[in-house]
């Protein structure tokens, strides 16, 4: 962690990613005085830095990987559908989550609710780390959480809320405790440990500088990027096999697993004992993405952006494919055209309209550090609503393919849409990196895949999702109410769609494989590469669907046919 002489967590401090080399870390230690840099691995160190110091934050000043991107939520009888149940009723398997850790990086947890409670009264949470509160009295053990259990006050003592729900929800349906009453309940893993990780809400400063929509839950990537070492770090401490779950995505960055988070997660392939879990995201349908290729003698190709009438701004990112460059033009609703915008590489231009009260803002970066294809960067502040026209010039004049992509549903207006969208490629990161198990949703009820499920492959052709869980109004736990006592009898259930469900589900399905493997001894150096290449071997299959398939992967999770592959 990094020790600053300022709160690096406060409103008046920015955070930048670096990636840096040894023969560059004493120029960076020079440049920072070596107190406010914190090492995420040997790869990539957060640099923190007064927010005064900063005086345009810009990509053409702080280059884009660097400037943490912004993540959202994933949301809007699932472990019999999915195998969960007969293999926690093998006893030959034993398959239930226990010695493992299960991480959840998230909006926290009801720490109070009996599903994450022994019959003993000891907490199931390992440790809790809330990056909402001051980093001197930010984590909490299981012997702390354990005692605030038996206090009058809980909180007294261990102060951390899920003021949301969606973590709690989430830690329920990957791990819940088996309950009775007042329903009939059981998490996928259900004697997992915990840890725990409760997302900080991103900045103000950030969330200005994207332009995200007021009330949208954003989390910053350099966040999750130390959530992640933190949760490594417990799991060797413990010396305990570890399943992360991200219940986070974004439509930022390339969409081919080469952000700073991606390389991180790409860093840990085949690890023994760790894999990491995400969902596909829910962008299908939305109308957010656009793709297009252009011909050898072709001009140019106009796409048709309707800005909503409540639309108050947003970013855009084109993405092109090698070796092409590209330039771009726009129309405005009222007509007014701006011509071709010249390349011009690392420099930032600035475009006021006449007619318009809308700012668009242009970026080329012609060499995006992380996929190394160029990357074309769109900021549009007070655009005047309407249909707008990109036009997007090949200068290479060879042809060419791009993407380009808004933000995630729910940073931006639904009314803003592409008027000839795209549906493929729209998994959300860090869904397209391939060390990752990433799940798209399906109904288990009709056997349906989502109508938002984000659907495949990578921007390179990958094959992402890797497979389908149930997410569809699937059970799982509800915040208590004020005046609960905490009792069994207090609990309250409700449902929820989403690829960060079904994520969830198959968290704690591999949680289960590991307890198998590991723990018990039937596959000790089982590493999570390997273990979803189990869950891909046993998932169920559709003759209606040719494998890979965009919306399904390779097909439906059920894990205990995963098991008879493997030769139980």
């Amino acid at each position: 962690m990094a020790s600053c002489d300022f709160d690096t967590s406060s409103e008046n401090s920015a955070d930048f990613i670096l990636r840096y080399s040894r023969r560059s870390i004493e120029n960076l230690r020079e440049s920072t005085g070596d107190r406010c840099i914190d090492f995420i691995n040997n790869d990539f160190a957060i640099i923190h830095v007064p927010l005064e110091q900063i005086i345009n934050l810009s990509i053409a000043a702080h280059s884009y990987s660097a400037i943490p991107k912004l993540y959202g939520l994933l949301d809007t009888t699932a472990v019999e559908e999915s195998g969960i149940s007969a293999a926690q009723h093998r006893p030959v398997l034993n398959a239930d989550g226990h010695g493992v850790l299960l991480g959840i990086i998230d909006t926290g947890i009801d720490y109070t609710s009996p599903l994450f409670i022994r019959a003993d009264g000891q907490s199931r949470i390992l440790e809790l780390w809330d990056q909402t509160l001051p980093t001197d009295q930010a984590t909490f053990t299981q012997e702390a959480i354990t005692a605030a259990l038996r206090a009058e006050d809980p909180y007294g003592l261990v102060p951390s809320q899920d003021t949301n729900g969606h973590g709690t929800f989430m830690a329920g349906i990957a791990a819940g405790s088996r309950l009775e009453t007042p329903v009939s309940f059981v998490g996928a893993a259900p004697e997992t440990l915990l840890g725990i990780v409760k997302l900080r809400p991103a900045k103000p400063y950030l969330r200005d500088f994207f332009l995200i929509r007021s009330g949208a839950e954003a989390y910053q990537e350099n966040d999750i990027m130390t959530a992640i070492r933190y949760l490594i770090h417990l799991a060797d401490q413990h010396q305990l096999p570890l399943v992360i779950y991200l219940g986070v995505g974004t439509a930022q960055g390339s969409h081919d697993g080469t952000s700073p988070l991606g390389l991180q997660l790409s860093s840990y392939n085949g690890y023994p004992g760790l894999a990491i879990v995400t969902g596909a995201g829910n962008e299908t349908g939305w109308q957010h993405h656009y793709f297009a290729t252009l011909a050898a003698n072709q001009p140019y190709e106009d796409v048709e952006l309707l800005v909503g009438e409540d639309e108050t701004g947003f970013c855009a990112e084109l993405w092109a494919t090698m070796p092409e460059l590209f330039t771009v033009g726009f129309v405005s609703p009222s007509g007014e055209v701006i011509s071709r915008i010249s390349l011009a590489l690392g420099q930032e231009a600035v475009i006021p309209f006449r007619l318009e009260a809308t700012r668009i803002t242009i970026n080329y970066v012609n060499y995006e550090a992380g996929a190394g294809t160029q990357l074309i960067f769109l900021r549009f502040a007070s655009p005047t609503p309407g249909i707008w026209h990109i036009r997007v010039y090949p200068s290479q004049e060879m042809g060419g393919s791009f993407h380009i992509w808004l933000p995630m549903h729910g940073f931006l207006s639904e009314q803003t849409t592409f008027l000839r969208p795209e549906p493929d490629t729209t998994i959300t990161d860090p869904g397209n990196v391939m060390t990752t198990v990433t799940a798209a949703c399906y109904d288990h009820v009709n056997g349906r895949i989502d109508i938002h499920s984000s659907r495949g492959f990578t921007r390179l052709g990958q094959v992402k999702p890797d497979i389908a869980a149930p997410g569809v109004n699937v059970q799982g736990p509800l915040l208590p109410l004020k005046n609960s006592t905490g009792s069994e009898a207090d609990l309250r259930f409700g449902r929820l769609t989403g690829t960060s469900v079904s994520a969830a589900l198959t968290a704690g399905a591999m949680a289960d494989l590991f307890s198998w493997a590991i723990v018990d001894g039937n596959a000790p150096t089982l590493s999570g590469t390997a273990a979803a290449a189990m869950l891909i071997r046993g998932a169920s299959r559709s003759s209606a669907h040719a494998y890979p398939d965009r919306s399904w992967g390779y097909g439906t999770l059920d894990l205990y046919q995963a098991f008879r592959q493997s030769g139980e």
